[in-house]
């Protein structure tokens, strides 16, 4: 497999799947979501937090808050990040009623809180969100580019917009979120982008990086001749009468 300067992060929130995501050596961190604690069938959001960072002690992990009001939302931030030291607390670029979140992320910042500023989308966005992560220890912006790509745009003229803008601020890293294909791995290291998360059926994709594409090519047809013949299908072919 190529040699990359992104650093993958795996996205999900099933436990076992992390857990063995985080002796691949290829993986730097770790993020998750409300909405993928729903999908895994999660109920009780602080003991799966706590259970997955007694498992995984060294790696950066992003917990996302679930308040609509920036009040309760900044006390939420503040509780997960005390469950650990690896822990970046995942805030919304606005509420869901669209006002910015600025001022709850520049207050945790402030106390030192490691702030990861999520579904943004575009560079007008991360140029609101990075002066409020300066006066703390550091975070993330989180830019949407499977998304973008959704509505039919390009994403990655955006990110390179972005990774230029972040080039004097260090201690803010950009993540390539929501990827589509192993091939935005390719793109978000090609353009120097710091982070892509990365779900488990994709990393295990990124085994066929550089694959001769004339096997890559049998391989397919030997599986679809496989399947099918596992499958028992069978066609009753009629002859047809000659024509004297």
């Amino acid at each position: 497999m190529r040699a990359l300067n992104v650093k993958i992060f795996a996205d999900g929130a099933d436990k076992a799947g992390m857990i063995e995501m985080a002796a691949n050596p290829i993986i730097s961190g770790f993020t998750t979501n409300p909405t993928l604690m729903k999908k895994a069938g999660i109920k009780d959001y602080k003991s799966f937090a706590k259970e997955v960072l007694s498992e995984i002690r060294d790696k950066p992990i992003s917990f996302e808050v679930f308040s609509d009001d920036f009040e309760e939302m900044e006390g939420q931030a503040l509780e997960i990040a005390s469950w650990a030291t690896n822990v970046y607390v995942k805030i919304p670029v606005t509420n869901t009623n669209g006002k910015s979140s600025t001022k709850t992320v520049e207050n945790l910042a402030r106390q030192g809180v490691r702030v990861n500023v999520t579904a943004m989308m575009m560079l007008e966005q991360v140029k609101r969100a990075v002066p409020a992560l300066l006066n703390g220890p550091g975070g993330y912006v989180s830019v949407f580019a499977g998304r973008i790509a959704d509505t039919g745009r390009d994403p990655v003229p955006v990110m390179q917009e972005i990774v230029e803008y972040l080039r004097p601020y260090p201690s803010v890293e950009l993540i390539w979120a929501s990827p589509r294909e192993v091939l935005n791995i390719i793109q978000a290291d090609q353009i120097g982008c710091h982070i892509i998360t990365v779900t488990n059926d994709l990393i295990k994709k990124m085994a066929l990086f550089g694959k001769d594409l004339d096997e890559y090519s049998l391989d397919t047809v030997k599986m679809f001749y496989n399947d099918a013949k596992s499958a028992g299908y069978t066609l009753q072919i009629e002859k047809q009468p000659v024509e004297k």
